[in-house]
């Protein structure tokens, strides 16, 4: 470490004076040579006096002027290599005729002729080793320093105990150099903490031109979401990239590495504020009983799984189609929930398959059902409109059917808001979904079915958030199927525990509508994500910008909007994030005539009489877009060739 002390102010130093502590070195090398040839040639060390010192004082005046013309002080010493090595060899050899015509072929009384011949070897050895020693020492070295200062530059937002421990953390980080903090506070600016300055926020597009900043990170974990979202948005579009604080324990050990420090969190980009759940209505159809989850693997699933797991069932019983995603939440669930001694069961199964879920519900009796299982991806869906029906309601009917038969106490469909006034196959299905359970609900008494309905989530699978994320990382462009497309948004956590409570609430038939806050333009989503990653958006206004945003136009059957209630009247209910619609459903008796023939048309694949069926059965289902099955248009196209 102390040579490493002084070796960074001599890399410092200007490149005349580094020639002249080279041609010092050089000159100390002569006269050690000198001393060191007396010594192989007489077996003893002697004074240099007299002739001998006369023999050091040539060496030196005959080397420099010779390494000087040859060139061997332009070299760049960290950089020498084998053409350095070279030059040395051969201006070594033109010194060397020189000194041993000298002290060889002349010779000066006291001075061994051998002097002329074992002073040139040696110094050769010094000269070419002390070039090697400067390539691997001060190139080392010199190489850590540039590693060092190219480090991309931070400010920490907050100066605060959270800022402080990061900033500690992070010191001896070689992938991120702190350079100042940012605060709100007036009495901290221009204030050192640690050495490091403490600026304002007025200050940060300054800071940005004069240190190249790349990014800031949030140290603020106990901030009300409002505020934070303030802050946040006053961030936006100063071309850094906004990371948040990793995880508190890490940090208090000192433990952080870039990886650690994230994106922004999907909440915040969402912008709401969380509402903390009711921890008796988490329990009541959860804690110490067996619970069944269709889906598990997706992202509805999984998470449901989780908020499960931390609840405290007896068992939880995991139904998947995917071979895959079974084995991954399955995984996850055992490794982080080992010591609470729940039995986790992964179940291979379609949920269209009515031995296998039967045989299911008997053995294992669930007394809870969250039924996740679907097929939700709008144009895919519209593409295979027969598989569509068949999975999302018909895999409804059956395990609804299976449940009523083991006595399953509750059951709770997730919906979605494509199911209101559906454009697509899809959001038909759903709604088709919702009348079974509401038909059953009617006439079942020991079955509580109850379906909960909201939108988008944030971070699920097809979200449009981490294809983003993806579309940025690649340097775009963002494909957007239309300007003004608007959505709402919840986190997948949030969607989970309020299906969990909404679903405790159910007397029966209750088809539930989560509070998604304001709808979200997906355009004003994508520019917010560009801005917080320290890019911005290339548009006419700015053709300079980083990110282009195309514009891809709407996909079959897709909506502008959505909306979450059918009617307009719906309920309020104990919880101030669920409401309860009023939706017109059919009976049994008329809706099971009605199902017959919709499964007769699905396994004929006859996708015009799947639709005027689910026309007249859906209310205010209009199908935005032509028949797209692509067996449907297979079939045509060879109708059209023969």
């Amino acid at each position: 470490m102390q040579i490493d002390n002084i070796v960074g102010p001599i890399l410092a130093l200007p490149r005349s004076a580094k020639r002249i502590i080279a041609l010092l070195v050089d000159s100390a090398i002569c006269v050690l040579s000198v001393w060191l040839a007396f010594f192989l040639r007489l077996g003893d060390f002697v004074p240099l006096t007299g002739n001998a010192l006369w023999a050091a004082i040539a060496s030196i005046f005959l080397a420099l002027p010779i390494f000087v013309a040859t060139g061997l002080y332009r070299a760049i010493f960290r950089y020498s290599g084998l053409p350095a090595l070279t030059a040395v060899v051969r201006a070594i050899g033109i010194y060397g005729i020189l000194y041993a015509a000298l002290f060889t072929a002349v010779s000066l009384p006291n001075v061994p002729r051998t002097i002329g011949i074992i002073q040139p070897l040696l110094l050769c050895i010094f000269i070419g080793g002390s070039r090697l020693l400067a390539r691997f020492w001060l190139g080392g070295h010199y190489n850590n320093i540039l590693r060092w200062s190219s480090r991309p530059k931070v400010l920490i937002y907050g100066a605060s105990r959270f800022g402080h421990q990061l900033a500690l953390a992070l010191a001896n980080s070689p992938e991120m150099q702190v350079v100042g903090f940012l605060d709100d506070d007036p009495m901290l600016h221009r204030k050192l903490l640690n050495g490091v300055p403490v600026h304002s926020l007025a200050s940060l597009e300054g800071l940005v031109e004069t240190h190249d900043i790349g990014h800031v990170l949030l140290a603020m974990p106990n901030l009300p979401r409002i505020r934070r979202n303030e802050i946040i948005s006053r961030l936006r579009g100063r071309r850094v990239a906004v990371r948040t604080l990793p995880n508190l324990a890490d940090l208090a050990r000192g433990r952080v590495a870039v990886s650690d420090l994230q994106e922004l969190d999907i909440d915040d980009l969402l912008g709401r504020e969380p509402i903390a759940p009711d921890p008796v209505l988490l329990a009541k159809n959860v804690a110490g009983k067996t619970v069944l989850v269709t889906g598990a693997g997706g992202s509805i699933g999984s998470e449901l799984c989780r908020q499960i797991m931390a609840i405290g069932p007896a068992r939880l019983l995991l139904v998947e189609l995917s071979e895959f995603a079974l084995y991954n939440i399955h995984q996850e669930l055992e490794q982080k929930y080992s010591g609470m001694g729940i039995e986790v069961v992964p179940l291979l199964a379609s949920i269209t398959d009515p031995i296998r879920i039967e045989r299911i519900m008997e053995t294992f009796c669930p007394q809870t059902v969250y039924h996740a299982a679907a097929y939700k991806h709008v144009p895919i869906v519209e593409h295979n409109p027969s598989e569509g029906i068949r999975n999302n309601v018909f895999g409804t009917l059956c395990l609804a059917k299976a449940a009523r038969e083991a006595g399953v106490s509750d059951f709770v469909l997730i919906s979605t808001d494509k199911a209101v006034r559906p454009t697509n196959i899809m959001g038909a299905s759903k709604r088709l979904a919702e009348m079974v359970l509401q038909a059953f609900a009617q006439s079942c008494k020991t079955t509580t079915f109850s379906m909960v309905r909201f939108g988008n989530v944030l971070g699920s699978s097809g979200s449009v958030v981490p294809k983003f994320r993806q579309q940025i990382r690649e340097g775009g462009p963002i494909t957007l199927t239309h300007p003004e497309i608007t959505r709402y948004f919840m986190t997948v956590p949030e969607a989970a525990q309020l299906v969990v409570q909404a679903g405790a609430m159910s007397s029966g038939g209750d088809v539930f509508v989560l509070d998604m806050g304001e709808p979200v333009r997906i355009i004003d989503l994508a520019r917010k994500m560009v801005e917080l990653s320290g890019l911005t958006v290339k548009d006419e206004e700015n053709e300079e910008g980083d990110i282009e945003i195309h514009i891809t136009g709407l996909r079959p059957a897709e909506k502008l909007y959505e909306e979450l209630l059918i009617g307009d009247n719906p309920a309020r209910t104990s919880h101030p994030r669920i409401m309860k619609a009023r939706e017109h459903f059919m009976s049994w008796a008329e809706l099971e005539v009605k199902l017959q023939q919709l499964d007769s048309r699905a396994r004929e694949n006859d996708v015009a009489g799947i639709r005027s069926l689910v026309i007249e059965l859906v209310s205010g289902y209009v199908s935005a877009s032509r028949i797209v099955d692509w067996i449907h248009l297979e079939q045509i196209s060879e109708a059209g060739r023969t």
